[in-house]
């Protein structure tokens, strides 16, 4: 009678051996992630597994954006996914990088849209990527967030640049567009509605007054863009019980802070990895529980 949850444990140990149980390398909980961040957790919430991704690549231990932050975060284990800014030059191209100008990375006064690729590259001796050269290199899911100049015309051009770019290399599964321009994500949700979409904010009134009613005022924002994704500061998360339990359905969280990291805060199946199947998702999950 002992013989067969044996055998169906072994079958399952075989399986996680076999896929190498990697996820679980970037894969942490809900209490640890809090724990870190604001310092302290719930004991009412569940500790629920949160994948964790790069912020402009591993940044702490590399030029944030740089092609050497977004190929460490690459090879990292720790890593299920990378963000990465783009914006477009003065000559059209498109490079990684998050300020308007260079003046806090490189105390440089050049903006990005006033510069052309070359005067940009020589400024940063060589640091700052191109998209293009970013993409070719990077094999896990991506994190593109669209910085917004203000100009919600040019926003979307860059979206849609970057969207036929993604469909050419067949890669629309990989990739979320996100942006802190609700306008930008509800043009892309509107004319691309299968490309996974992020609305990133940063503070905002529900962050220190966990009321409800403020939570709901988020949430009724977010869904009028239709993002699949809602991105908050780190700060948020002492907010943490209503935003999970006013959650609008169909709709999942992530956090980010201004080092390194990201997390994708997984309550149900619903609140997978872009590109990843239910069947993966509920096989990690087991894994995550029991082994």
């Amino acid at each position: 009678m002992r013989l067969k949850p044996l055998i169906h444990t072994g079958l399952l140990f075989s399986l996680c051996l076999l896929q190498g149980c990697q996820f679980l390398e970037h894969t942490s909980n809900l209490s640890a992630v809090m724990e870190d961040q604001i310092g302290h957790s719930i004991d009412e919430i569940p500790s629920y597994p949160c994948t964790l991704g790069a912020h402009r690549g591993a940044s702490v231990d590399h030029l944030e954006n740089s092609f050497s932050a977004l190929m460490a975060a690459t090879h990292d284990s720790r890593y299920a996914f990378i963000e990465f800014d783009v914006q477009y030059t003065k000559d059209n191209q498109i490079v990684v990088f998050h300020d308007k100008r260079l003046l806090r990375l490189f105390g440089k006064l050049a903006s990005i849209s006033n510069s052309t690729y070359a005067e940009l590259y020589k400024a940063t001796d060589g640091q700052i990527a191109r998209y293009e050269d970013v993409m070719d290199a990077i094999d896990k899911k991506i994190n593109i967030e669209i910085k917004s100049q203000g100009n919600d015309e040019e926003d979307y051009r860059l979206a849609e640049a970057i969207i036929a770019d993604v469909q050419a290399r067949g890669r629309e599964k990989d990739v979320m567009i996100s942006s802190i321009s609700s306008e930008v994500v509800q043009a892309i949700k509107q004319t691309y509605p299968t490309i996974p979409t992020g609305q990133i904010y940063w503070i905002n009134a529900s962050t220190y007054l966990p009321f409800d009613a403020l939570t709901e005022s988020l949430y009724h924002k977010f869904t009028e863009t239709k993002a699949d994704y809602l991105m908050l500061h780190v700060a948020n998360l002492r907010n943490m019980e209503d935003l999970l339990s006013l959650k609008p359905e169909g709709k999942s969280i992530m956090f980010w802070d201004f080092e390194d990291n990201m997390y994708l805060v997984r309550q149900s199946y619903r609140d997978r990895l872009w590109g990843t199947s239910v069947i993966a998702d509920m096989w990690q999950r087991f894994v995550y529980k029991f082994i």
